[in-house]
């Protein structure tokens, strides 16, 4: 630890003497600083030892002693050292009465010691406490990446840390999702914390946020009494090369940490970075792996796609698979993200050396502090999956499918990365594409499943087992984010604006083996045209057929259609010369009843015959034509929608 005012009194080589503030012994010294000035208060930064002789001092004064010790105290000067046989012999009783009343501790110093030689002591104590802090900063590290590459893993490695920072740690997945977490009791905690985690998910990496402040129960390694009432002071750390981030670490402590538990923290950092990030070039040969998989399935060519897919993918298409297919319609405000981050997920972030005070603005309670660029060791490469859902059986990234002809994915690639160009210390618009991947894989990953994600332009094209865990997560990923809405279906033409963040559409395919990947894929489009004209966020194929054809309607070339059949009724309406379209109406409601359609206008059976061969005449077209009929009335059902909207 660093030293202390009692450490300078039990020095053997100072002789130091104490005169006041025996209580007050204990309180660390950052420095110890020379100055004669009468007021040195502006030259103080909190912390030191101040050292004085009394030569430019009103020492004898009981109002200036008074005054000169109070501003040193609320300066923080922790100590006065004074010189004794040099001005004075003995300290002036006002000073002495002074730093009394103050509760400052005064320190006598002999003649035959420097001021340079208590300067030299708080130096080496300084140094000697950071060579502690550091070696024991590399063994922690060492003993973190004993832990990381063992067979255990992130658990084992997140132990580890609990024990070093005398705390806790947990570990979340690229969804938010709590993965690991030690000791156990700490994973109640941590899930408490997700509001958190998603707040520093929508920030540019690398950053950091403090949660809380304080001491109390369950801020050490012990389970707290009571786990609902805990005090404890939490950093939540973003891992990740780029600016996306993949995971995020939480430490919970007693109190703010200290530069050797900061350099576990930091170790801790860089490792869980480096099992969570795969190398750029295993990620896009994945991808290419992926994209080829998907094309052969595609064309027709399962047993080829099976032999590509290996070890790899092989094991999803020996069973039913589902396809998905989700995409961002252009001019949202998703989309808009999208394309002004294409590139942030491959920039790397800018790395920062850790720090050894770093800045805390955490308050008492529940407070936060929010900081971004925080010293976040950085890494590439790992192997297969790490249990955070970004191992080998994920498929994400930057990648394209070249299109083959009819029924295969016209790829042109694009990177999957939250939002960027965001001001700094604010949120950054969500990926929509993105965070279905990562809740997908994260939810793949936790169970062992494997998955095909292959982004596709401004699409995202996902094969994942049947029944699985993956395509719950969609489901329950689509129900979370209609939820928010506030509305289970909102008619969106393609002309209309999406809302803001709520852009994404999903349409998902019956189950189906690797011999009907094309018709898979042809059903999964066909429920996401559904979906985006129902104003849903997910339609599975078997949902196609359900609900009336009408909201099928609402586009803006079927209406202009309906309108073009019945302008000319609608004119000869507007004359005054008879209502045909509503006897149009009512007469094909009525399936051609003349005598039932007659009384729901209130007119004679004869009348509305004769606006009948009026309707025939004015449109040129017959109503004993059974496809006439249908045309007139989805015309009139579609111009009935559009009024009503």
């Amino acid at each position: 630890m660093p030293p202390t005012l009692a450490s300078l009194v039990r020095h053997p080589g100072l002789k130091l003497s104490v005169l006041a503030g025996e209580d007050r012994l204990e309180t660390p010294v950052r420095w110890a600083h020379v100055s004669e000035l009468a007021d040195p208060v502006p030259y103080m930064d909190g912390g030191e030892l101040l050292l004085i002789t009394a030569m430019q001092l009103k020492a004898e004064d009981p109002d200036e002693m008074s005054r000169y010790v109070r501003r040193l105290v609320g300066a923080g000067v922790v100590g006065l050292g004074f010189a004794l046989g040099v001005k004075y012999d003995e300290v002036p009783p006002a000073l002495a009465e002074a730093a009394k009343e103050e509760g400052l501790p005064l320190l006598g110093v002999p003649r035959r010691t420097p001021f340079i030689a208590i300067s030299k002591a708080v130096s080496a104590a300084i140094a000697a406490d950071q060579y502690r802090a550091v070696t024991a900063g590399f063994e922690a590290q060492r003993e973190l990446t004993r832990a990381a590459i063992g067979a255990e893993g992130p658990a084992a490695l997140l132990a580890r840390l609990a024990s070093h920072v005398d705390g806790w740690a947990a570990l979340y997945d690229a969804s938010g999702s709590v993965v690991a977490a030690a000791p156990d009791w700490a994973a109640r905690r941590a899930a408490r914390l997700v509001t958190d985690v998603e707040r520093l998910r929508s920030r540019p990496g690398p950053a950091s946020i403090v949660v809380g402040g304080g001491g109390g129960a369950g801020a050490t390694g012990a389970e707290p009494a009571d786990d609902t009432a805990v005090a404890d002071r939490v950093e939540l750390q973003s891992l990740g090369t780029g600016r996306r981030t993949r995971g995020v670490l939480a430490v919970g402590t007693g109190a703010p940490l200290g530069t050797a538990e900061r350099y576990a923290v930091h170790s801790a950092v860089a490792l869980l970075t480096l099992t969570t990030e795969r190398s750029r070039a295993l990620r896009e040969a994945e991808q290419r792996l992926g994209a080829a998989v998907l094309r052969m399935l595609l064309a027709g060519e399962p047993d080829h796609a099976r032999a590509v897919a290996g070890r790899l993918y092989g094991g999803l298409l020996d069973a039913p698979f589902r396809m998905l297919v989700a995409e961002v319609p252009s001019g949202g405000a998703a989309h808009q993200a999208r394309m002004a981050s294409s590139a942030a997920d491959e920039a790397p972030a800018p790395a920062q050396a850790p720090a050894e005070r770093p800045a805390d603005a955490t308050t008492a309670g529940t407070g936060t502090s929010v900081s971004t660029g925080t010293g976040v060791g950085t890494g590439t490469g790992t192997g297969a999956g790490t249990g955070m859902g970004i191992g080998r059986s994920t498929g994400s990234g930057t990648g394209a499918v070249p299109g083959t002809g009819p029924g295969t994915v016209p790829g042109t690639g694009a990177t999957m990365a939250a939002g960027a160009g965001a001001a700094v210390g604010e949120p950054e618009p969500a990926d929509p594409l993105a965070t279905l991947a990562d809740t997908m894989e994260a939810a793949a990953a936790r169970t062992g499943e494997s998955v095909l994600v292959v982004p596709d332009g401004e699409r995202l094209i996902v094969l994942a087992p049947d029944g699985g865990s993956a395509v719950e997560a969609c489901a329950e990923h689509a129900r979370a984010v209609e939820s928010r809405r506030g509305t289970k279906a909102r008619p969106r033409g393609r002309g209309a604006a999406a809302p803001h963040g709520d852009e994404l559409v999903i349409g998902l395919s019956a189950p189906a083996g690797p011999i009907a990947a094309a018709a898979a894929y042809r059903q999964a489009e066909q429920a996401l045209s559904v979906a985006r004209r129902r104003g849903r966020m997910l339609v599975e194929h078997e949902q196609v057929a359900a609900g009336s054809v009408l909201p099928l309607l609402a586009d803006d070339a079927v209406r202009a259609f309906a309108d073009g059949m019945l302008r000319a009724l609608y004119e000869h309406d507007a004359t005054g010369r008879g209502d045909l379209v509503a006897s149009l109406r009512a007469w094909l409601s009525r399936h051609g009843q003349w005598d039932a359609a007659a009384a729901d206008l209130g007119v004679h059976r004869h009348t509305l015959r004769y606006r009948m061969r009026r309707v025939e005449e004015i449109l040129g077209r017959s109503l004993d034509d059974p496809d006439v009929r249908m045309e007139l009335w989805l015309a009139l059902k579609a111009t009935a929608s559009c009024t009503s909207t």
